[in-house]
């Protein structure tokens, strides 16, 4: 023993329920500090055994090992070992485990009895293990650990006095290793074979629901198989957006061409017609129809999240993120920003690091957000072939979109890399994740998130997108061109855009893409309004190009390969002001936004090129 008083700490795996079985020991007899130098909270308190002796406990931050990857875990290392300043190195250790998780919570728990310290294992949270269908065996637990095993319920009090007698034992019999600090074992993977051998050992019966799911695991969780079933899962995805979509997307498009020829026939020709038919419903109607795109997506994207795999995916790509230097906690806030980068910028406020964060910040961009669909869908519909992939069933225009998916991944994985050997430099954080259940998906729910997805898309339709071309309407419609010029390139947009297509015309782009490029900074859905406004304006009354979709009229203006530049470039392009805005906001000033703005004008202008050139030496130009 190091004092009169002996100290004991309370240690193990966050959520184990620890903290409830440190106040559920000592009540109110607690004082609450930060250590030295650190802002990590010290609980300490005391308790007493059965004849009365007092103990000192003191209650460690949550940790996933020995190996600590923030500066809570670091405090519990040094604690542990007797390296924390002005903190005596506990007499012995109390290991809460929490028995529904046992696979996970063996593995620091063998690290910690390999210690030497005398220990004892509070097997925690018992009764909730027997709710969920799970029968273990203390005393074989115990015989596998080699120190006691006490069940305890700390939230009911149970368990109590035999846990405080098992440590008085383990106090007067287990001797301590004198050289303890270094007999800390590496948490490496037959550590973890082992911890899942014992987890397996001490488990005498459990429900099939969860022998399926550990059977499910070992394979969706494997590093080729589960990332085949990852690939798998998002090329049928994305096939059915396009599969699926049609008749919907037809429907909405007949609609808007309708709405189109009643305004014309029931209205005067005037100003206020001109607006409504070249402006808001040309325009506005261009987006709207890719709402069965965007709908299928999300119905993909909430199954995914409501049967537990999504979580399991994050497991997969967090080996894949942490070899470029990002941590597997950087996976929730890029997988948000498929729907929109802005909720998954500020969702890295749940990355610890600095660098970390910073890096994620910069790549969430590259994400494929939801406001990119329509342009896809549009220009893959109008120049991609509606046919199957050498003679089978796949559609190639799925796998286009696939493969653009796929390009802003690499990317962002790509750019992550570079980012944290330069700007960002700095090693990737490990983390832990507990896998839920696999569970069916409630209806009801998966309903409520795509009304939720359709109306954040409707209102963007209402609000920015027809505020942003009615703008362009108006650009575009004067000055009035004189007779045989083309009103487009007379007007204001159009001089501006003949300004920019000078910079623009190295990678293949036309005086539609320049035009429709600017005011896209505003949503990135607006480029396809943009062409859609300035098309109808150019096919002025002449009913015949009125009728035609914007497909079919790209189709007659645009080559393959300036259509295929135009979607490299979509794949970089530089966001949209409202992620600019927030990014400003989450890194305090415009020094980053800046630089993210600058690197992805020069990624979206070398990724066009490149596909521009490429297409024309190949003969598609």
């Amino acid at each position: 023993m190091t004092g009169a008083i002996p100290s004991i700490a309370l240690v193990g795996n966050p959520n184990a329920g620890k903290s409830s079985l440190f106040n559920a020991l000592t009540g109110a007899r607690q004082k609450i500090a930060n250590y030295p130098g650190v802002t990590v909270e010290r609980k300490a308190g005391h308790a007493s055994f059965a004849d009365g002796r007092p103990i000192s406990l003191i209650d460690l931050p949550g940790s996933y090992s020995l190996t600590p990857a923030s500066p809570d875990e670091a405090v519990t290392r040094d604690v542990i070992m007797g390296r924390q300043h002005g903190e005596q190195r506990p007499d012995a250790l109390v290991v809460v485990l929490d028995a529904a998780n046992l696979d996970n919570h063996l593995c620091f728990a063998l690290e910690l009895i390999a210690l030497g310290l005398p220990t004892v294992v509070a097997l925690n949270m018992l009764d909730l293990a027997e709710r969920d269908g799970l029968t273990l065996d203390p005393a074989r637990l115990s015989a596998e650990l080699g120190v006691p095993v006490v069940p305890t319920v700390a939230v009911r009090r149970r368990g109590l006095t035999e846990l405080l007698a098992a440590l008085d034992e383990a106090m007067r019999t287990q001797v301590p290793r004198t050289d303890a600090a270094a007999a800390a074992p590496a948490a490496d993977k037959s550590l973890h074979q082992r911890a899942r051998a014992i987890s397996r050992a001490a488990t005498l019966a459990e429900t099939p629901v969860r022998r399926w799911t550990q059977r499910v695991d070992a394979v969706v969780l494997h590093p080729v198989a589960g990332f085949a079933i990852l690939l798998a899962l998002m090329f049928v995805m994305f096939q059915a957006v396009y599969a699926w979509a049609g008749p919907p997307a037809d429907a909405l498009e007949g609609l808007v061409g309708t709405a189109q020829q009643w305004v014309v026939a029931n209205l005067p020709e005037n100003f206020l017609r001109d607006l409504v038919v070249e402006g808001l419903l040309a325009g506005v109607g261009a987006v709207v129809v890719f709402l069965p795109q965007i709908l299928i997506l999300f119905l993909f994207i909430l199954l995914l999240e409501a049967s537990g795999y999504m979580t399991r995916a994050a497991f997969l790509m967090d080996g894949l993120m942490a070899k470029v230097g990002l941590s597997g906690r950087g996976f929730i806030p890029l997988l948000s920003s498929f729907a929109c980068a802005v909720p998954g910028i500020m969702a890295t406020r749940a990355i610890p690091d600095a660098k970390d964060r910073l890096t994620t910040i910069l790549i969430a961009p590259l994400m494929t957000c939801s406001a990119r669909l329509p342009v896809y869908a549009l220009i893959i519909a109008a120049f991609i072939p509606d046919r199957g992939v050498g003679g089978t069933s796949i559609g190639l225009q799925g796998l286009v979109l696939f493969g653009l998916y796929l390009a802003g991944i690499v990317g962002a994985l790509a750019v992550a890399f570079a980012l944290r050997r330069t700007v960002a430099k700095g090693d990737a954080a490990g983390f832990m994740m507990e896998m839920p259940r696999y569970q069916m998906p409630q209806w009801r729910d998966i309903a409520i998130g795509l009304w939720q997805r359709a109306w954040i898309f409707l209102r963007r339709a209402g609000t920015i997108i027809a505020m942003t071309t009615v703008i362009l309407w108006l650009l575009l419609s004067f000055p009035k061109a004189p007779a045989g010029e083309s009103q487009v390139e007379y007007s204001v947009a159009g001089r501006i855009a003949s300004g920019l297509e000078v910079a623009v015309a190295p990678i293949g782009f036309n005086h539609d893409i320049a035009l429709a490029l600017i005011p896209a900074m505003a949503a990135r859905e607006v480029a396809v309004s943009a062409m859609a406004t300035a098309n109808a304006i150019d096919a002025g009354d002449d009913e015949e190009a009125m009728a035609e979709s914007l497909g079919e009229r790209l189709q007659g203006k645009w080559s393959l390969a300036t259509a295929l530049a135009f979607l490299a470039w979509f794949v970089f392009a530089p966001q949209c002001i409202s992620t600019i805005a927030i990014t400003r906001r989450e890194t305090n000033g415009w020094k980053w936004p800046m630089f993210m703005v600058g690197y992805l004008f020069l990624l979206a202008y070398a990724a066009a090129g490149i596909t521009y050139w490429t297409a024309v030496a190949f003969g598609l130009g």
